[in-house]
This record gives C-alpha cells, sequence and structure tokens, in this order.
C-alpha cells in the first residue's frame, strides 16, 4: 500500500506545510522519497523539531531493559508525514551504520515511536539514545519477535524511505 494513501487520514497540521530548517545540533537525517525538505535533498531534525511532532508517551518494558520505562517521542508515522514521505518501507541506520528495513503499514499497524527521552530524561548514547525506535511492546505481545526486536534500532541518525 503507498505510504501517500495511508497519510491520508493524517490530521492536516501533520503533513508538511514546509519544514522550517533546525536551530539546535541535528540528531536525524530523513532522505530518499520525500518531498518536504529543509536542507538540500534531506530533511534535518533537531530535537525541537520532533517534538514539535505531537510527541506521545510509551510506557513499556523493552528486551533491553529489567524494567518498565515511560519513553517519549513522536510517532514514526508523524516524522514520515512531516516529509511528505511516500514509499512502502524505510531503511533506518544507526550511528554505528548498522541498518534495518521497516515495513511502513508496520508504522500504522502500531503506534511506533522514535523515542527520544525515558522516564523524562533525554537519552544519552549509552543508553540506546539519543533516538531509539520503540514498538509498544507491552500492548502487543505478538511484537515480541526476532524480526521486531531487529527493526528496534537504536542510535538512530537517519531514515531513507523506499
Amino acid at each position: 500500500m503507498c505510504l501517500a494513501f495511508l497519510l491520508a487520514g493524517l490530521p492536516a497540521s501533520a503533513i508538511g506545510d514546509g519544514l522550517p530548517a533546525p536551530e539546535g545540533e541535528v540528531l536525524l537525517t530523513v532522505t530518499g522519497n520525500i518531498s518536504d525538505t529543509n536542507a538540500g535533498s534531506q530533511a534535518h531534525f533537531d530535537r525541537e523539531l520532533l517534538e514539535s511532532l505531537s510527541p506521545l508517551t510509551v510506557c513499556t518494558r523493552t528486551p533491553w531493559h529489567r524494567e518498565t520505562g515511560c519513553f517519549r517521542g513522536p510517532l514514526m508515522r508523524e516524522v514520515l508525514a512531516a516529509v511528505g514521505a511516500q514509499g512502502d518501507s524505510i531503511v533506518v541506520q544507526a550511528l554505528n551504520k548498522f541498518r534495518a528495513e521497516i515495513p511502513v503499514q508496520e508504522l500504522h499497524d502500531y503506534d511506533v515511536i522514535l523515542a527520544m527521552s525515558r522516564d523524562g530524561e533525554p537519552m544519552p548514547i549509552r543508553e540506546l539514545g539519543p533516538l531509539f525506535v520503540l514498538y509498544p511492546f507491552g500492548d502487543h505481545p505478538e511484537l515480541h519477535t526476532e524480526a521486531v526486536r531487529f527493526r528496534s534500532v537504536w542510535h538512530v541518525a537517519s531514515i531513507h524511505v523506499r
């Protein structure tokens, strides 16, 4: 299914009217099949721009944490809407060049967030930050699979829309 069709159900405020330039440190770069950019053919996001995308809090226990934590960040589908993404999959790349492909449909089936904080504190690199693809594991037992754990990229640096 085409992302453009999936994005039709999002509020108009979520779909880019032009992306402002980041003023702080760039935490995320989005490339590929996108229409709204702010750095040549790329979209750059700092913490403030990501926080402007109506962040959601997901309290869950992950396969990498012993205790439940409350993670906060924008829905991945909101990030894609903000850049006018059109594609069926994304490739998320970590700071160490690890890559995972995620079907866009999955981002609509589940409230997957790009976590920026845990328990109210920004996530440092040593604790899976600064950005972490977080699935709502606690609400959906079917997400406890090797494939989903592989897609739960931490130290996220970029997203490429295919």
